[in-house]
């Protein structure tokens, strides 16, 4: 869709899932676009893989219901042409009712798409400045040194903020041990999607003293009190109680043991990971204990006693923006509008998060080219709630907020049951989102 838009080009730094989205939307109406992108010339310690928008941490883009905000935001971004949700419903696997995805396909159907786009050309190369002119800086919560250092300089004193995360590993599907391992949904809902792997109170007292005691990674900076709270390591949950873990990962509802014909004491589940179903993730099981310790600790977990993990678990340091002192709902820089951020160093916590702050600044700053006013999407729709918490400075104490009813505007009318008001709103959200003039 090649259509005129001036003579200016839109740079976008960083080639993740925001980034991805920003240039996509761009270059649908006719911008031209510079993606710039150091992968794979260098590679964060993150990142195993040279194709754009890699999903690093679980496969999982969670729930698919619309009563759930998550499943509305999914939605509102397929209607307004997001490339990640094309790619993310072409490549789905199996996952109950969340939307997961085999994380390879995902990734090359990305990249073919934006390779491939006439108005849109990548560059390979670290940025280490940012550029003259309009430019979108989606590079993650691992940006580089220098242009980390270079926007530091730039917001003076107002400060950038820090947390860890981490991702879980991965295991093969033959070297699961099915013969006390089961696969089942949570309380038979959906298709029987999920490994199960049951657990006795012996059992699970046995791997919670051995997974508080193992030994760490060393993490510059690391302690328990930094962690994002979802994507928790597995061991700072164990620290924190007996039983945090069962009403966390672990949690034995819904899950009936067809061998007992009972609800086991605890259970670890685990989730295909790709489209053949020979890769599984451990669901909840970030982590950065050693690679050793990993090994050593979770063969303690039934059926996985002889599991081949192709992927440990990493952790590693994520920086994100006080974004309420720094940006507005069209995720510019106040002080510099020509430049706009996107993604999850704005404080969006979340592939879909971070994906639909790059939907929202890429159409935005397209229209702003074109010289049209931006859509207020108001804070009823889940993209414009997201964006207004971003930049809401009555916000003191600013942490990554996954999307959430909570900041979605309530209704006017009162209606009862808690699934019967979210319903209410993802209708109203997507009645507002089917009346903008820019659906693609």
């Amino acid at each position: 869709m090649s259509r005129e838009c001036g003579a200016e080009t839109v740079t976008v730094i960083g080639a993740g899932l925001a980034g991805c989205e920003a240039s996509w939307q761009l270059a649908q109406r006719g911008v031209n676009v510079r993606l710039v992108e150091m992968k794979p010339l260098k590679m964060t310690p993150a990142h195993s893989s040279p194709a754009f928008a890699e999903l690093v941490c679980s496969n999982s883009l969670r729930s698919a219901e619309l009563t759930n905000a998550v499943g509305l935001l999914k939605e509102e971004m397929r209607r307004l042409g997001s490339l990640i949700m094309t790619a993310a419903d072409r490549n789905r696997i199996e996952a109950g009712s969340a939307l997961a995805v085999d994380r390879n396909g995902f990734a090359e159907t990305v990249t073919e798409a934006v390779r491939s786009h006439e108005n849109i050309s990548v560059v390979s190369r670290e940025a280490d400045a940012v550029p003259d002119g309009t430019v979108i800086i989606a590079t993650g919560p691992l940006t580089s040194d220098a242009l980390a250092n270079q926007l530091g300089a730039l917001f003076g004193s107002v400060r950038s903020l820090h947390f860890f995360d981490a991702a879980a590993p991965i295991v093969t599907m033959d070297s699961i041990d099915m013969d006390r391992a089961f696969f089942a949904s949570r309380y038979d809902k959906g298709s029987a999607d999920y490994i199960n792997c049951p657990m006795s109170k012996e059992e699970y007292t046995a791997f919670r003293a051995e997974l508080v005691g193992a030994e760490e990674a060393h993490v510059h900076g690391f302690e328990d009190s930094g962690v994002f709270e979802g994507c928790m390591p597995i061991e700072v949950m164990a620290r924190r109680g007996e039983d945090t873990m069962r009403y966390g990962p672990l949690k034995p509802r819904g899950i009936r043991d067809p061998r007992t014909g009972r609800e086991p004491y605890a259970v670890v589940q685990l989730r295909r990971d790709n489209r053949e179903g020979t890769l599984y993730n451990i669901v909840g099981f970030q982590t950065h204990l050693t690679f050793g310790e990993q090994k050593r600790v979770f063969s303690m977990i039934p059926s996985l006693e002889n599991a081949e993990l192709v992927r440990f678990g990493v952790m590693h340091r994520n920086t994100y923006l006080d974004s309420p002192r720094l940006l507005d709902d069209r995720y510019r820089l106040k002080s510099c509008p020509r430049i706009r951020f996107a993604g999850q160093m704005t404080g969006v916590e979340g592939y879909v998060e971070s994906a639909a702050s790059g939907l929202l600044c890429g159409l935005q700053t397209a229209r702003e080219l074109q010289g049209r006013e931006a859509i207020d999407f108001t804070r009823k729709t889940a993209i414009g709630a997201l964006a207004a918490y971003i930049s809401d400075e009555s916000v003191t104490d600013f942490q990554p907020m996954n999307i959430n009813f909570g900041i979605i505007e309530p209704l006017d009318v009162k209606i009862r049951g808690k699934r019967n008001k979210n319903a209410e709103l993802a209708r109203r959200a997507l009645e507002l989102i089917d009346g903008t003039e820019d659906r693609l």
